[in-house]
């Protein structure tokens, strides 16, 4: 299908089944498929063998790398990233003799959240706002606001910034500074972390967000080692 007559772009290898939902800008690349019922925001990248089931919902500006299967029942929104061949499930106790159509799991990305490559997300939880989960972690249960998400199964080792950088160690006052943008976090009850300087629902501003500085460029010289 191709997208010419429309507001967003369908590569012509791809498929969007009439009655979804795409929002203008949106891009969707080779051998996707979006499914009817799928609801997707303005200015989402969708990246080659994607799949959108019927009833998902995706917000604005999401990004989604190659080989990701968003089923039915999950919700992303605005600013999420999901890195290449993570999964999501809908089922907790699939078995192919069961039929559980009608019986889905709903799971929630929250605004800002990062899925990374070959990360599992099991079904039936909510991914706080900018959270991070890294390669290959497999996530079983609800994630903080900018909780920095490790292993298997995933445990918090610390907290990630808006710009996905390790949030340094507080000050006197329990302040962190994000190395990059330099906005300021503070943990203002326990497991609870807020921007001081940014509602966490407000946009970056412009200034803010583009990228220019590699991240190994903040590691410590023995992380380099």
């Amino acid at each position: 299908m191709t997208g010419q007559s429309t507001p967003y772009f369908v590569h012509e290898s791809a498929y969007v089944d009439e009655g979804a939902e795409i929002g203008e800008g949106t891009k969707i690349w080779h051998f996707a498929h979006v499914m009817s019922g799928a609801k997707i925001g303005e200015r989402c990248i969708l990246g080659q063998n994607v799949l959108v089931a019927s009833d998902a919902v995706i917000g604005s500006n999401v990004k989604v790398q190659n080989n990701v299967a968003i089923y039915t029942g999950t919700v992303v929104e605005d600013d999420v990233f999901l890195g290449p061949s993570c999964v999501l499930t809908n089922v907790t106790n699939p078995r192919s003799q069961v039929v559980r159509h009608g019986l889905y799991e709903k799971t929630v990305l929250r605004r800002g959240a990062t899925v990374g490559a070959n990360a599992t997300i099991v079904c039936g939880v909510e991914i706080g706002r900018y959270a991070f989960i890294a390669a290959g972690a497999v996530v079983t249960a609800d994630v903080p606001d900018y909780a920095l998400m490790m292993g298997v199964p995933a445990r918090r080792k610390g907290w990630a910034t808006r710009h996905g950088l390790p949030m340094p160690a507080p000050d006197a006052e329990g302040v962190m500074v994000c190395p990059e943008s330099k906005l300021r976090y503070k943990e203002v009850e326990p497991g609870v972390i807020r921007c001081l300087d940014l509602d966490e629902e407000a946009p970056l501003p412009a200034e803010l967000s583009v990228g220019r500085i590699r991240y190994d460029e903040f590691k410590s010289p023995q992380q380099k080692k």
